[in-house]
């Protein structure tokens, strides 16, 4: 197949064009493509050859842009299978293939029906195939082609960055580089001088330059001042076709812009000033204001003034603000018209940030006077002291004298003063000022413990002005006298052991004061003078403000007492001394042997015998069960039922049972014992309740005797055979009951329900040192040696 194009533009591809189509009459527009042949020889085998392609192949160009009514003409595809009757079948497939191209399938012309944009598309790869038209078989294999889309100039260069904001620092050398632009073209770089890019300067000389190849701008000027021109603005311009007629461009924007270096010196206006200041204004405070001009900018314009000489540079300072660069002039001491009425000031202003680069620019500093003239102002009276401090006593009178202000009118006039107190607060009430000499006096009654300081304020006007005031701080002390007792730091509890030995120190006491201290310590310590000795403990002066209890006897005991109270004396060493009481409580305690407190309560006497938890809940147990057998036993003796009241005609058997228990022989309120220590009381015949006697007996007399001479032994013997006689006795027996201990044995009582009341001069103390198994008893007999003592 042939591919033949007439898309030529540039005169070699005329050239090539009117080759291609000489070449293709010469030989008839084709080229042949011999089919698979057989050539049978004697002898020899069948030889297959391969067949040759019949394709005649060049690569087709279309022009982009194409704005003509007919579709552009491509190219032409030819099979040498082709004879011209149309039995030949062109087939076109690939990118664009029906849509941008299209092909005649009986000639094989190819046609673009759209408009191409190069840009957007460079080329496009399609495929070729001849069939039989009949058969729709193939005639030759597929092939491949590329239509390249042919580049025009059609897009302008583009600053695709712009516009452009650069600094370029003022005072460049000429050259200096500022900024390079970059223009892009579209167009194929590869043909023609479609995206060639030239670039001039449209605007901006003669202060910048461009380079027409790089695109580097440039100072054209060397010294550019940014005091004279800050901004410029500059049109780049750059154009294709290498600058020549015709072609496209395209510009931009650089707005440059002149950084301020430091090539200015500070300048004062002028180089005299005057400034008024009155003498009544405030030390410290800012009297005027001078300013020196710099034209740089930023911190190229920052400046620092400075008093350099003249008669007021002891009086007034100079700083700098640093937001308006401003000198401010303050005062540093106060004026007084009357002594000096003007100063003169030489003010230095320098720049703080040089750059030796422009030192050549002569000194960056500048100089000018300032004159200084003191106002006459009539001014409020003048204390000859900044400040009082008096003192006074605290029990002091009122009306005490505490102190005396001054103060005087600074002016010429010299006017009178008086003065008051500022009653602003309470202190203020507690003294009184006389108004014209300034004598301060007591108004109350003043405590140091309470307040040992006074503030006040007193004020001084002229009586020719009163408005003009001022004013003086007082502070006023007062001073201690010894009015306060010496007392306990705190409340102690005090302990002591029981097992204590005498000597020991069981606490160490304190005193305060609240005068100060030379109303205060030394501390003396006693005990009160005024009671006996104390037999149990004693106070020992440590002579360090502190006292110790110490005890003096051994053992004490809880049963017998577990509080002490122990007075002391404490006397402070003020003048006159004063003095005062003080009760310490001291319980007593059970310790272990190491000191340490076990228990400060009164314990019951079988937990102190020693008897441990469990043996005191099996006795309470016990106690428990046994009440309770005796109320069962009650309860069911009153469910039993009541014998019936006996008759006096009943003759049985009748036992009368009381169940009264006497108190022995010291009761005499339960029984009446007198019976039977006096028979003679009881001589008269007494007959018996249930029998009525037959027989009456006449009283039986018997001498009289004392009380105690009676044999009551004698008379219970005669009692017993008097019953046993007596005719009226009934048949059955009858219990008469006389019981008589005797009299008190010589020996004396053994029990020992007194044996805690008999002195007995054994010491039990070795007990202590047996061990612990005779602690417990080795603390009982401790007590009663206690209680003996006490």
């Amino acid at each position: 197949m042939r591919i033949t194009s007439t898309s030529c533009i540039c005169p070699v591809l005329v050239c090539l064009c009117f080759v291609q189509r000489c070449y293709g009459a010469a030989h008839h527009g084709s080229i042949k493509v011999t089919r698979n042949q057989t050539k049978h020889i004697e002898g020899e085998t069948e030889v297959h050859h391969r067949p040759k392609r019949g394709w005649v192949w060049n690569q087709f160009f279309v022009l982009e842009e194409h704005l003509g009514p007919d579709p552009q003409y491509v190219g032409k595809l030819h099979s040498n299978s082709d004879k011209g009757d149309g039995s030949v079948k062109y087939i076109l497939t690939g990118e664009g293939a029906g849509t941008i191209f299209i092909i005649d399938d009986t000639t094989g012309d190819i046609h673009s029906t759209k408009s191409l944009d190069r840009e957007q598309k460079t080329h496009y790869v399609l495929h070729a195939q001849a069939i039989d038209r009949r058969t729709n078989k193939p005639l030759e294999p597929e092939s491949e082609f590329i239509i390249k889309v042919q580049d025009i100039n059609d897009n302008a260069p583009k600053f695709t960055d712009g516009p452009y904001i650069v600094t370029v620092p003022e005072m460049s050398e000429m050259g200096t580089s500022v900024l390079q632009v970059t223009a892009t073209d579209a167009d194929d770089p590869t043909y023609g001088n479609s995206a060639r890019v030239v670039y001039s300067i449209l605007q901006g000389q003669p202060y910048f330059s461009v380079d027409p190849k790089t695109g580097v701008i440039r100072t054209a000027l060397h010294n550019m001042d940014r005091e004279a021109r800050e901004h410029y603005s500059v049109v780049i311009q750059a154009k294709d076709m290498a600058g020549q007629v015709g072609g496209l461009s395209g510009s931009t924007t650089v707005n440059i812009t002149l950084t301020d270096v430091n090539d200015n010196p500070p300048r004062f206006p002028q180089k005299h000033y005057q400034l008024y200041v009155p003498e009544s204004a405030q030390v410290g405070s800012a009297v005027g204001k001078i300013k020196a001009n710099d034209a740089d900018a930023g911190s190229n314009a920052d400046m620092k003034y400075m008093i350099i000489n003249g008669d007021g540079s002891g009086v007034f300072s100079i700083s700098t603000d640093k937001e308006t660069r401003e000198g401010i002039l303050s005062l540093k001491k106060p004026l007084n018209y009357e002594k000096k009425k003007s100063y003169t000031l030489n003010i230095e202003v320098a720049n703080t940030h040089l750059d030796f680069r422009f030192s050549h620019l002569g000194p960056f500093k500048d100089v000018t006077m300032l004159k200084i003239i003191v106002g006459d102002v009539d001014e409020p009276p003048l204390f000859s002291m900044p400040s009082y401090v008096m003192e006074v006593y605290e029990n002091a009178k009122i009306g005490t004298v505490v102190g005396t202000v001054a103060a005087q009118d600074p002016d010429s006039t010299n006017s009178l003063v008086r003065y008051f107190i500022d009653h602003n607060t309470e202190e203020d009430r507690y003294f009184i000022i006389d108004a014209n000499t300034g004598t301060i006096k007591t108004a109350k009654i003043f405590d140091r413990e309470e307040t040992s300081w006074y503030n006040i304020t007193v004020a001084a006007s002229e009586i020719d002005n009163p408005g003009l005031l001022s004013h003086v701080p007082v502070d006023i002390r007062i001073l201690d006298v010894n009015d306060n007792p010496p007392e306990l730091a705190r409340e102690y509890d005090v302990v002591v052991c029981e097992n204590a030995k005498p000597g020991q120190v069981i606490q160490t006491i304190r005193a305060t004061d609240k005068d100060n201290s030379a109303n205060g310590p030394r501390f003396h310590y006693s005990l009160d003078e005024g009671l006996s000795l104390n037999p149990n403990f004693t106070l020992r002066d440590n002579e360090d403000n502190t006292a110790s209890i110490l005890t003096r006897r051994r053992r004490f005991s809880r049963t017998t007492q577990d509080v002490y109270y122990l007075p002391i004396l404490i006397s402070d060493s003020g003048i006159p001394s004063l003095s005062s009481s003080s009760t310490l409580t001291i319980r007593v305690c059970a310790c272990e042997r190491d000191g340490r407190v076990r228990t400060c309560h009164a314990e019951a006497f079988l937990s102190s015998a020693g008897l441990s938890t469990g043996a005191l809940i099996a006795i309470l147990l016990c106690v428990i069960i046994l009440l309770a057998i005796v109320v069962l036993f009650i309860t069911l003796r009153r469910s039993k039922k009541e014998p019936l009241i006996i008759s006096e005609e009943d003759v049985r058997e009748n036992v009368v049972t009381y169940d009264d228990e006497g108190g022995g022989e010291e009761d005499t309120e339960a029984f009446d014992i007198t019976a039977l220590r006096n028979p003679s009381a009881a001589e008269e015949l007494k007959y018996r309740r249930d029998v009525r006697p037959d027989v009456k007996y006449a009283p039986r007399h018997q001498p009289s005797s004392g009380l105690n001479s009676i044999d009551v032994h004698e008379f219970i013997r005669q009692r017993l055979a008097e019953a046993d006689l007596d005719p009226s006795v009934p048949p059955y027996d009858s219990i008469q009951t006389y019981a008589y201990e005797g009299h008190r044995s010589e020996a004396g009582s053994i029990s020992s329900l007194d044996s805690a009341t008999t002195h007995s001069d054994q010491d039990y103390n070795y007990l202590g040192d047996w061990g612990p198994e005779f602690k417990k008893l080795a603390e009982l007999y401790g007590e009663i040696e206690s209680e003996r003592t006490t």
